[in-house]
């Protein structure tokens, strides 16, 4: 399978978990010192999903795409592949975003699903397993300390 996945254990409840996960973005999505922009977000399969990454010496990387998937408290889904008005983006990848109960906490599980073999190298290639797992910990962080 073309697929990277990191997952984690949080000791917060579900609730606290998807909250954190979902309305702050902007705290958790990138590995500081990057810092991640909501531009727009329409919550629905479809809706629009525009993000801007900042890095620590002024880099930009836009993020744009369409939610494919979001089921309140459980997980999100979206696909750089279809941009804004439903034209073509560059298609790199599929990001699903879920949490789960597991024990007394939630299990929180990211996944990246690629289009080729090539860009899920490529992908892993760039640091996903520390980049995601940072961000995870971020999220981790925020979610037990709510």
């Amino acid at each position: 399978m073309k697929e990277l996945s990191v997952t984690l254990l949080i000791d917060a409840p579900v609730a606290t978990v998807w909250d954190v996960m979902a309305n702050r973005q902007e705290e958790w999505f990138c590995p500081a010192p990057w810092r991640a922009a909501v531009i727009e977000q329409d919550r629905r399969p479809g809706g629009v999903n525009r993000m801007m990454f900042h890095g620590p010496d002024g880099e930009e990387m836009p993020q744009e795409g369409i939610f494919l998937a979001w089921e309140e408290g459980r997980m999100f889904a979206g696909t750089d592949a279809i941009v804004g008005d439903l034209q073509p983006g560059e298609p790199f990848m599929i990001g699903i975003w879920e949490v789960a109960p597991e024990g007394k906490g939630t299990r929180f599980t990211g996944r990246a699903r690629h289009w080729t073999e090539e860009a899920r190298k490529q992908h892993q290639d760039m640091g996903f397993e520390a980049g995601w797992m940072a961000a995870a910990e971020q999220l981790k962080a925020l979610a037990e300390a709510a």
